[in-house]
């Protein structure tokens, strides 16, 4: 059986488990327990979920995660990933989709971030979503030297 995630807050019990699930997403360009602990020090303008699944044991665990950072008018997205048992599934396009409801409750005018121009399941995800190429940095993601696609999202406001 394959049950839904759900939506909730980061809590800081889940940072342990994060930085393990980043290791094996990102390797090198993985975020430590101690990325993740200044992060949470962030809040309120950084907002994290978490997508969790209960496993036929009852215990709970993740499927994926993203965050936001909301400074003004415009937010960027901090991190989106979604663990390789739970991709192809539109939980990518779940958790995108709660960033931008966030930061547009928040007021932010546009959602900006950066992908990885060689991650096309990403690149796919944000195409879709209305995301458009602003800029480009130049082998921005080390130690490989892959450039960095600056991607912005104008969101729909009250006033607009």
């Amino acid at each position: 059986m394959n049950p839904e995630p759900r939506l909730r807050e980061l809590r800081w019990t889940d940072l342990s488990a994060l930085a393990g699930v980043e290791r094996e997403l990102f390797g090198p360009e993985a975020w430590t327990e101690a990325t993740w602990w200044a992060e949470l020090a962030q809040r309120p303008r950084r907002e994290y979920v978490v997508a969790e699944v209960t496993t036929d044991s009852g215990a709970t665990a993740p499927a994926g995660y993203a965050g936001i950072d909301v400074a003004g008018d415009v937010a960027d997205v901090m991190t989106v990933a979604t663990l390789p048992a739970y991709r192809g599934r539109g939980l990518g396009r779940v958790l995108l989709d709660e960033l931008v409801r966030r930061a547009t409750a928040r007021g932010a005018e546009a959602l900006l971030l950066e992908v990885r121009a060689d991650n096309d399941a990403a690149r796919r995800l944000y195409d879709s979503t209305g995301f458009e190429v602003i800029s480009v940095r130049r082998r921005y993601y080390q130690p490989d030297g892959v450039d960095a696609l600056v991607m912005r999202l104008l969101l729909r406001t009250d006033a607009g």
